[in-house]
């Protein structure tokens, strides 16, 4: 057989990682590169991984402390586009599937899902481009759809995750702007020392290393 299709699965509930875990033992096409149990340590995972490691397919949780599916999936997306993401989830609500779908979802599992349904997933999004979704969802994604014009009237610009203090964000601006930590101390009044250490922050909680990548995804995101 090819090789296996990576995945990885991100859920703050320990009896729901489980119980996933059990359901992939079931089927040996699959390879579990990782469990995560927010969407930080999500991130933390994948930034320590060689490429050849990276999941194919991540299935992702909605409601999680520290950080949520929501953000999770909008941040890995520009960071790590080649991951495709399925959330796994207990919502069936308009908000959520219209959120997640925004944010890049490529398919919406409830669940109650079994083994059989996770392996179909894969496979329909890595090798047909397909968007495998539970028959609930589906019909409510068509009731979405139809809602005339909701996704293309919807905000292009997405928000700055909840982590990030006002502070931060005006010094990001900056930085997306171009200026340097020294111009920008001497704008707010701060020691360069500061500054740098405000930048520490903002490459922590975005789970990046460099200006050039903070910059890059604050385009990307459409932040400013």
């Amino acid at each position: 057989m090819a090789d296996k299709f990576k995945i990885a699965f991100t859920d703050d509930n320990k009896v729901n990682r489980n119980t996933f875990v059990q359901k992939i033992q079931l089927l040996p096409q699959l390879e579990l590169v990782f469990v995560a149990d927010n969407g930080h340590h999500c991130l933390e995972q994948l930034k320590g991984l060689p490429p050849n490691r990276i999941p194919q397919v991540m299935f992702m949780d909605l409601e999680m402390p520290e950080m949520d599916g929501i953000e999770t999936i909008r941040l890995s997306r520009s960071l790590y586009p080649g991951i495709h993401f399925i959330v796994l989830t207990v919502f069936d609500d308009d908000e959520k599937i219209f959120e997640a779908i925004r944010a890049g979802a490529s398919g919406y599992l409830l669940k109650h899902e079994p083994a059989p349904v996770l392996f179909e997933s894969v496979v329909n999004v890595l090798e047909f481009g397909g968007a495998p979704m539970s028959p609930a969802i589906a019909r409510k994604s068509l009731q979405l759809l139809s809602r005339a014009g909701q996704l293309t009237d919807s905000p292009n610009k997405s928000a700055l995750p909840a982590a990030i203090t006002e502070r931060e964000k005006e010094i990001l601006q900056h930085m997306v702007n171009g200026k340097d930590a020294k111009h920008i101390a001497s704008v707010f009044d701060l020691s360069v020392l500061t500054v740098r250490k405000h930048i520490a922050n903002i490459y922590e909680k975005l789970h990046i290393n460099s200006k050039a990548q903070a910059i890059s995804l604050a385009h990307q995101q459409k932040w400013f």
